[in-house]
């Protein structure tokens, strides 16, 4: 009994003696700075930064020691301010973003054509069929971005059957961008006084083609391209994009627009004559 104490004591010592060597050997001193940073962050783990959660991200900038490819679209310039005076170093102010749903596709502009019976889920759906109304390129109305979205700030409205973003409460994470299977959610700069002009399409298809599934689809005729003064619109397979860094906000492509592909955001009431003996009246703008 006793030589069995002995020897299970001795295996114990031994045992620890080697444990204490091993973890020497082997353990890792991790910089303070990465308790830190993470301290500052928002810690909602969405990924918006490009990493698994915000231990990493705070790990992977204290490694980097530089700001360049980092930044936090939770915390925003705020957040970012406050890791670069942890690691001594100067941020770089970023533009705010949101999200943007580029698909006017309503159940009035696009009517069903079919009635879908599957698994309720875009993905699934994006992988079976064109979609009820026969547009290729237009939105599910599945809602695979709403719950991707950590934050309420997008939800389906009941009527067209779109998403619909809460911009004070979407913080650019780009989860519902991810989650889309076509692509219709863009993540665009907020804007001055939060206004916006983009083409609310992605067809790519001829003009003829696009219409016949959604009356407000882009044709591609490039009238657009020609009245802007700044270069900021592309023509390219058929669909006009608007290039939100060279924008300068004028409107003037908005009007031209046979289809009204293209919506401007937060501006005010445009007045325009029906004609020459009618008084102006305001058009209102979607």
């Amino acid at each position: 009994m006793i030589f069995a104490v002995i020897s299970l004591s001795a295996i114990g010592i031994v045992s620890a003696i080697i444990l204490f060597f091993v973890a020497q050997k082997f353990k890792v001193i991790e910089d303070p700075k990465i308790d830190s940073v993470e301290g500052v962050l928002p810690g909602a783990n969405c990924g918006g930064c490009g990493y698994p959660g915000c231990r990493n991200f705070a790990e992977e900038i204290v490694k980097a020691g530089n700001m360049d490819g980092f930044y936090c679209p939770v915390g925003g310039n705020d957040v970012m301010s406050k890791v670069a005076g942890i690691l001594g170093l100067e941020a770089d102010m970023a533009e705010p973003q949101v999200a943007v749903v580029r698909c006017n596709g309503t159940r009035t502009n696009a009517p069903k054509k079919v009635e879908y019976d599957g698994a309720a889920t875009c993905f699934f759906a994006h992988n079976l069929y064109s979609g009820e109304s026969g547009c290729p390129y237009g939105c599910l109305g599945l809602d695979d971005c709403v719950v991707a979205c950590n934050f309420d700030a997008i939800y389906m409205d009941e009527e067209t059957g779109l998403p619909v973003v809460i911009e004070d409460k979407c913080v650019a994470c780009g989860a519902c961008v991810e989650a889309c299977p076509r692509d219709i959610i863009e993540l665009r700069n907020v804007g001055k006084k939060s206004k916006r002009i983009y083409v609310c399409c992605i067809n790519e298809e001829k003009g003829g083609v696009a219409r016949k599934n959604c009356s407000v689809a882009c044709i591609g005729c490039g009238k657009c391209v020609k009245v802007c003064p700044f270069d900021a619109i592309t023509l390219e397979n058929n669909l006009a994009y608007i290039d939100f860094e060279k924008c300068k906000l004028c409107r003037k492509c908005v009007p031209v627009c046979p289809t009204d592909a293209i919506h401007e955001i937060n501006f005010p009431l445009r007045k325009v004559k029906e004609d020459s003996s009618e008084k102006e009246v305001d058009k209102v703008v979607v």
